[in-house]
Order: structure tokens, then C-alpha cells, then sequence
């Protein structure tokens, strides 16, 4: 398995939200509107940043508070990183834009 995949897969890892051109929660709430937000894991040499499909059924956001800017979005969704098939998951703190999360490898289910 690729190193930066592997590293990203083993426990929780400091991830802030990657908004341009201004990190604000609208943006981040317009971005999740989108279906497609960018996740930045920021201990790794220049921070990796991930754009994220969203699986909408896996995200969480019934303790967010997006007019207020209060509460934690809980992200989930699908990409490739170095051609591993991967699950990001964030929990991400409205009022500071970061939080925590981790990459999941996704196994492929064949059919025979």
C-alpha cells in the first residue's frame, strides 16, 4: 500500500477545511451544498489536500449549526489518492474549520 495512504489510514490526524478564496463557514456550507468539499490533513509535508466526493447518507450534520457557526459537521466520502481507493472521514468543528479525520482504504468487491 502507498506510504502517505497507509500513515493517513492509521488513527486520527489534524484536517482543516480547504476553502478559497476566504475560509469561512458559508463557504464551507456552499462547498458541502456542492456535494464536494477539499479536506487538508496538515501534518504531512506541505499538508495533503483531498477533494472529497460526499457520500450524502454518510455525512452527518444534525449537530451543525451552519447560521451560527456552531456545533461539528461530520464528513464522509470517496476518492483516489496515489491509485488507492479511499474513504476520507473528517470531523470538522464549525466555528474553527478544523478538526480531526482519517482515510479509510476501500476494498473492491468483484464479481465472479
Amino acid at each position: 500500500m502507498d506510504e502517505l495512504v497507509q500513515r493517513l489510514s492509521e488513527g486520527k490526524h489534524p484536517v482543516e477545511v480547504g476553502l478559497r478564496p476566504e475560509k469561512t463557514v458559508t463557504a464551507f456550507k456552499e462547498s458541502i451544498d456542492r456535494g464536494y468539499v477539499y479536506i487538508k490533513f496538515t501534518q504531512t509535508r506541505g499538508g495533503t489536500e483531498l477533494g472529497v466526493q460526499l457520500d450524502e447518507k454518510a455525512c452527518n450534520f444534525q449537530t451543525t449549526n451552519f447560521e451560527q457557526a456552531t456545533g461539528t459537521a461530520h464528513i464522509e466520502g470517496d476518492l483516489t489518492l496515489n491509485y488507492v481507493k479511499v474513504r476520507c472521514i473528517a470531523d470538522i468543528n464549525l466555528p474553527t474549520l478544523t478538526g480531526e479525520g482519517n482515510l479509510e482504504p476501500v476494498t473492491e468487491v468483484t464479481v465472479a
